[in-house]
């Protein structure tokens, strides 16, 4: 199985960020990392591989080196996409059929979401015998759609019609005349009982499976690229890499779509935490590990905006970037993105002594554009970063699309990073 596969099955793995989050604990643990609490004191060894999971939804993992360390390099990225989240209680048979109440979560391009299969997956909350226990569900079947309204009634539909996801973006689950319950079969599949579930953040996830297409399979889609395919890159290349001098450092937060403010987000002390009390377990002083934090270096990967073939006119002339071209390295004056001369500079060498293209790309200057976690990381970490991705199409639809080479060289040029 190449990178691309095994990439598109761990997509299919990891419907939410808990997911991502168990899959990355799995893939660590049989990489040899071994996982530390944030509650127990920390004992690490040179040339030991660890990794702590913070709420179950963003993990960071490091790797030591043998000798000394002088400074860290570090990957950050995140798990989580923009999606719907059901409310606190989310079942309504007001009508003959039993819908769901859920709200936005993140900038999603509302009408892909619609007439598709959907499914729900999350975390819940159960009462145990020694207090709160956390189990992760996934219903992985065709369980939820969100019906368009046919046109006859919507004659706008095509014409810039505005959802309302109040009253437009409600999914259908079944005949409210069914005495069974959307939390009865999560209950079921979850093997709890329905009266221990004290909480729950559940989601709803695109079904459709991913799809690699085009002439000679130039690219592929699936949903969830932005960003589980830098995550899963960094991750990739952590556990290939060799720590040499430097203490070697995945991060995948929580949240980036909703602002990062939270303790599992970069905008948190998490990253921080993970620094300070690594260099601390090792034997460094406060000075030393201030002084390895300054001279180290982030690259912040977040996916990128490739040239649209139908809207052209959308994109900076000068600064336009392709799929299957290689490494994007993205600039903005007001900051939205960190880099710099220096960060990009570095890490074009890196990627040119590493064999992979890369690209530059800036909005159009009437065009504001999204942000992403380095220039939020780097107020609680001062490092000097650089932020990249991979180009791609479709970002934040439920159905996006990449470049099937572009991945393998992401995980060529982060490997060569932590090198």
């Amino acid at each position: 199985m190449d990178r691309l596969e095994h990439f598109l099955t761990f997509t299919e793995q990891a419907p939410t960020s808990f997911h991502a989050a168990a899959c990355f604990r799995e893939m660590l643990t049989r990489s040899g990392f071994c996982e530390l609490k944030e509650t127990d004191p920390w004992f690490v060894d040179a040339g030991g591989k660890y990794f702590v999971i913070r709420n179950d939804s963003a993990l960071i993992a490091f790797a030591v080196p043998e000798t000394g360390f002088s400074s860290f390099r570090i990957i950050a990225a995140h798990a989580d996409s923009p999606t719907f989240k059901l409310k606190a209680s989310f079942e309504d048979r007001g009508t003959a059929y039993t819908r769901l109440n859920v709200e936005k979560y993140g900038g999603m391009i509302m009408s892909t979401w619609l007439d598709r299969p959907l499914s729900v997956a999350g975390r819940l909350a159960l009462r145990e015998r020694d207090g709160i226990g956390v189990r992760l569900v996934n219903l992985d079947r065709d369980a939820v759609l969100i019906p368009n309204l046919p046109i006859h009634f919507n004659r706008d539909v095509n014409n810039g019609f505005k959802y309302d996801p109040q009253t437009d973006l409600l999914p259908l689950y079944g005949d409210a005349e069914n005495p069974g319950s959307l939390m009865d079969e999560i209950a079921e599949t979850a093997g709890v009982k329905r009266e221990d579930i004290l909480g729950h953040d559940l989601f709803l996830y695109n079904r459709e499976r991913a799809s690699v297409w085009g002439q000679d399979d130039a690219f592929f889609s699936c949903g969830r690229i932005d960003d589980l395919e830098c995550a899963w890159a960094g991750m990739t290349a952590l556990t290939e890499s060799e720590a040499k001098d430097m203490i070697n450092v995945c991060a995948v937060f929580d949240n980036e779509e909703v602002g990062s403010s939270t303790r599992q987000g970069a905008d948190s002390s998490f990253l921080h935490d993970v620094l300070t009390r690594t260099g601390s377990a090792l034997g460094a002083s406060d000075s030393e590990i201030r002084a390895a934090i300054a001279g180290s270096f982030m690259v912040s990967a977040d996916n990128a905006h490739a040239l649209h073939p139908n809207h052209p006119d959308k994109y900076d002339a000068q600064n336009r970037v392709y799929m299957n071209k290689g490494i994007v390295i993205k600039h903005n004056a007001a900051q939205k993105y960190t880099t710099d001369a220096v960060s990009s500079a570095r890490f074009a060498v890196i990627c040119e002594q590493a064999g992979v293209p890369v690209q530059h790309f800036a909005n159009r200057s009437d065009q504001p554009g999204g942000s992403t976690l380095g220039n939020i990381s780097n107020t609680h970490i001062s490092v000097e970063t650089v932020d990249i991705g991979l180009a791609q199409l479709a970002m934040h639809s439920a159905y996006e699309t990449a470049g099937a080479k572009d991945l393998n060289y992401l995980i060529r040029a982060l490997s060569a990073v932590l090198q």
